[in-house]
């Protein structure tokens, strides 16, 4: 089954660095990269592969693999050179050695109703926590853990904005609002608040915080310093469900960022070659206040 997934691998990894002109891209997420490469006058000059699988089942001549692919990117623009990350967990089917299905499994929507995370932000006090906001350590923090998880921290299935949070915090951000879910920003043990854990939770705290963890909403990510939060609602609905955090700047002074469940480094921000990805995303652009 190894042997597989390595030719399987080799095919991909050709695809990524094909030349559209004279021959025919297949892998769906090859080509929508490459797209989304070609629009900022970028693109992937080398491509590694590989693969780790999780768990394997056999039934009669069938076998079907669960496995994570981690693939980094050497990009180039404008001269510049920079290398990008990510993790995608798949699930491929095989018949008699023969591959009959391969694709992403997409993670589950955070855990919590609409309501509950409307109420996450609701209450504000006037307790003032001041605290010097340190980029350097939140980026540092994102680095290293951005596809591993910390052992000090409670890890969630949906990890996008516990680890933004776990950032921030990171960086300097005091909790506050313990032991109220729907209160604050913060984690105690194995409890926590919407804001801490859920994507449109945060979304809206960092919209609407008047003390400790607070932001400026910006109007365009170029605005955007390191350490700063994007947050994404793919199916533009109102219901922002996945947030990431700024590491660097590309070559047009663009952010790039890191992020969990789709774990990512270095990955552009406008997220055009994700599966979750629709044309009716929205974005929201919030800078971290130092207080």
């Amino acid at each position: 089954m190894f042997e597989l997934l390595q030719d399987l691998f080799e095919m991909r990894v050709n695809q990524f660095v094909t030349d559209k002109r004279s021959h025919r891209v297949f892998f769906p997420k090859a080509e929508k990269k490459q797209a989304a490469l070609a629009k900022r006058s970028a693109e992937i000059v080398k491509v590694k592969a590989t693969g780790k699988i999780m768990e394997e089942v056999s039934e009669e001549e069938f076998q079907t693999v669960k496995y994570l692919a981690h693939y980094q990117y050497l990009i180039k623009q404008k001269g510049i050179f920079y290398l990008e990350e990510e993790m995608e967990e798949r699930l491929a089917k095989f018949y008699k050695g023969a591959l009959v299905m391969d694709e992403e499994r997409i993670p589950k929507e955070d855990v919590y109703s609409h309501q509950e995370t409307i109420e996450a932000v609701t209450d504000e006090t006037d307790e003032r926590l001041s605290y010097q906001y340190d980029r350097l350590k939140a980026v540092q923090y994102a680095e290293r853990w951005w596809n591993s998880y910390n052992p000090a921290y409670k890890k969630f299935e949906v990890d996008c904005t516990n680890f933004i949070s776990q950032c921030l915090h990171t960086g300097g951000a005091p909790m506050r609002g313990y032991p109220n879910r729907g209160t604050g920003w913060w984690l105690q043990s194995s409890n926590w608040s919407y804001s801490w854990a859920v994507a449109n939770s945060l979304r809206l705290y960092l919209g609407n915080s008047k003390a400790g963890l607070r932001a400026r909403e910006v109007s365009s990510p170029d605005q955007l310093l390191l350490g700063d939060v994007i947050c994404y609602d793919f199916e533009g609905d109102g219901r922002y469900n996945h947030n990431t955090i700024v590491t660097g700047k590309d070559a047009n002074g663009m952010p790039l960022v890191n992020a969990h469940t789709y774990n990512s480094r270095k990955r552009y921000w406008a997220y055009e070659d994700s599966s979750a990805y629709t044309p009716n995303i929205k974005y929201k652009f919030f800078s971290i206040i130092d207080l």
